[in-house]
């Protein structure tokens, strides 16, 4: 059984401008691992206009930033995973955490595999719908 992976763009706000998160089956892995407060990347840096976003899975293994806590990543480290495609699989693994994260994610995290073709097509939803170029 494969997990599912859901890509939202959250709209900007006071504080922050637009952030991706990332839902894996039906659960938001920024807030299980950064806490409240936390945020996913900017929407610029990993959906950028263009160009292919560093979301996508290739066979060279690449660590990924998917969210830091309120003190910011320099502070606290930031919630980062290892992204690999192994033929029809995406695996994300070797998490890193935030010192003092949330204790609602497992430690460490579990390995997640998704269906290359539903991980593919996911990604290319979310680069095809920049709306929140729009909404600076």
């Amino acid at each position: 059984m494969f997990d599912r992976l859901e890509i939202r763009v959250l709209p900007p706000g006071s504080r922050f401008a637009a952030q991706v998160r990332f839902w894996v089956n039906d659960e938001d892995l920024v807030e299980e691992a950064v806490d409240e407060g936390g945020r996913g990347p900017y929407a610029a840096d990993v959906l950028p206009a263009g160009r292919p976003s560093p979301l996508r899975a290739t066979e060279a293994a690449r660590r990924l930033e998917l969210g830091e806590p309120e003190c910011t990543g320099g502070c606290c480290g930031s919630l980062t995973v290892v992204v690999q495609r192994f033929g029809q699989i995406v695996q994300w693994s070797d998490w890193e955490v935030p010192w003092g994260a949330g204790t609602t994610m497992p430690y460490p995290p579990p390995e997640l595999h998704f269906d290359a073709g539903q991980y593919d097509a996911e990604v290319a939803r979310a680069e095809a719908d920049p709306w929140w170029l729009l909404h600076p």
